[in-house]
């Protein structure tokens, strides 16, 4: 597997225990619908948080949330309201990023709640 490869998978289960840590239940990893990929899909009381988690080694190219782009935001949208719907779930849906880096042997996490479109 690519080292990139590695290192988003480890991203995505820094971000998962973060998540947990801070009371959340993670109901979906990696839902697919259409060309969408929902990295995170966690449920806090009433709010349904999508989660988006970039992994970067290095903030020499700008910072990891910088790297959501607006097609991406538009596939997420899509499929999450797929995914409510389908599950008639009655929820206030919040799209988050998790924005992790890699610093020598440790990393960096920051969680930015609402971070792009609002139902």
């Amino acid at each position: 597997m690519a080292q990139h490869n590695e290192l988003g998978k480890k991203g995505e289960q820094l971000a998962v225990d973060f998540l947990l840590k801070k009371g959340y239940d993670v109901v979906e990893r990696n839902y697919r619908f259409d060309k969408a990929e929902v990295d995170i899909i966690a449920q806090l009381k009433d709010i349904l948080a999508i989660v988006e988690v970039k992994t970067r080694s290095t903030v020499d190219f700008g910072n990891p949330q910088d790297f959501v782009k607006p097609k991406q935001i538009q596939r997420l949208v899509k499929a999450v309201d797929e995914y409510v719907t389908v599950n008639a779930l009655d929820v206030e849906v919040r799209f988050d990023i998790i924005a992790i880096v890699k610093n020598g042997k440790s990393f960096t996490i920051e969680h930015l709640e609402n971070a792009f479109y609002h139902f």
